[in-house]
């Protein structure tokens, strides 16, 4: 990495990733690693901030999230990676890079740019739902399962994978509640398979959820009926945070799982790679459905692929310098001065 003086701040970057979770994380420490400059721009909001632990992440198995970041920047700046607490507002390409705006004023040059902020979930409008949220209100079981085994489940039906969602808690718990809520009736089939594994169907919406000492109580009907509940499962919308991309002109497209739209995200290759040339994504942003340990490999990979395509570009101006000599301006310029207006070529 280049150095830069004691005292000042640097602003121009190989790579800015925009982003500080991590697939940030992992995408910078891999960059650092391949001794490239780079700046990690976090506003320090992640989205697992309210669980209680990280996963399916191996080696990692309970980590609250806020140690897990903290761990991963302190390894980022073991090889030189720097830290920006802030909001990417906008982004403009400028010559073969780009130009950073951050909310503070500030600007940053980067030669390439990697955005990882993940995406918000939009929660149904429920009354005292949000308040749970991470907690005793989950969404996914492979996150969440396992810490409410066999402890009264309510699933929240607000669309057309409710039922496949109230199966798929029946794994964790032979005591599971389906809300029809807004979502349209089970069809014939659907029934006998609730029914088949004991998943219990209520009918009408959902007021509101009560809560004693801070935790889930009870799922309150419109009708007035109070359902006792310890753990509610829920859909939310997936939708990415999209703001400094949609200065460069990208922008979300639906995200459908079994023929119903679950939110959106940016579209990328496998690495990475946008539509538009030397702009990567990874994480949430681009994978509504990863969990923490996916959005840490496709960080690397999109790490890996930026110095890459960074390799490839100074590979064409060393070999464009080398070329020089022989190159059509040198060999005009000595037919200019050798044979005048006699020159025909060399």
């Amino acid at each position: 990495m280049n150095s830069t003086p004691e005292g000042a701040r640097r602003t121009a970057y190989d790579a800015v990733v925009i982003g500080g979770g991590a697939a940030g994380l992992s995408a910078a420490l891999t960059l650092g690693r391949a001794r490239r400059s780079v700046l990690v721009v976090d506003a320090g909001q992640p989205r697992n901030a309210p669980a209680h632990g990280v996963h399916a992440y191996l080696g990692h198995e309970g980590t609250p999230p806020a140690e897990l970041l903290a761990a991963g920047r302190a390894e980022v700046r073991c090889y030189g990676g720097e830290f920006r607490t802030g909001r990417a507002t906008d982004a403009r390409r400028v010559g073969d890079g780009f130009r950073v705006a951050l909310a503070d004023g500030s600007r940053l040059r980067a030669r390439r740019l990697l955005v990882t902020t993940g995406l918000v979930d939009e929660l149904p409008d429920v009354p005292g739902l949000a308040e749970l949220w991470g907690s005793d209100v989950l969404h996914c079981p492979y996150c969440h399962g396992w810490e409410v085994r066999d402890r009264a489940i309510g699933v929240l039906g607000t669309g057309p994978l409710a039922v496949h969602q109230a199966l798929l808690w029946r794994q964790w718990s032979a005591d599971v509640t389906l809300f029809l809520h807004t979502m349209d009736d089970p069809d014939e089939r659907q029934y006998e398979e609730l029914a088949a594994r004991g998943v219990c169907v209520v009918t009408g919406e959902v007021a509101s959820l009560e809560t004693r000492d801070g935790r889930l109580h009870g799922v309150r009907l419109a009708s007035g009926t109070l359902i006792t509940r310890q753990a509610l499962a829920v859909a939310t919308k997936l939708r990415p945070r999209t703001g400094v991309l949609a200065s460069l002109g990208l922008a979300p497209t639906d995200l459908e799982m079994a023929g119903a739209v679950i939110g959106s995200h940016i579209a990328a290759d496998p690495v990475g790679a946008t539509g538009v040339p030397g702009v990567w994504v990874a994480g949430n942003v681009a994978s509504p459905m990863d969990q923490v340990v996916a959005a840490a490999a496709a960080g690397v990979r999109a790490g890996a692929a930026i110095n890459a395509d960074l390799i490839a570009e100074e590979t064409r101006r060393a070999v464009e310098a080398r070329r020089e000599p022989f190159s059509a301006r040198m060999e005009r310029e000595v037919c200019e001065a050798v044979l005048g207006d006699r020159r025909h070529g060399l």
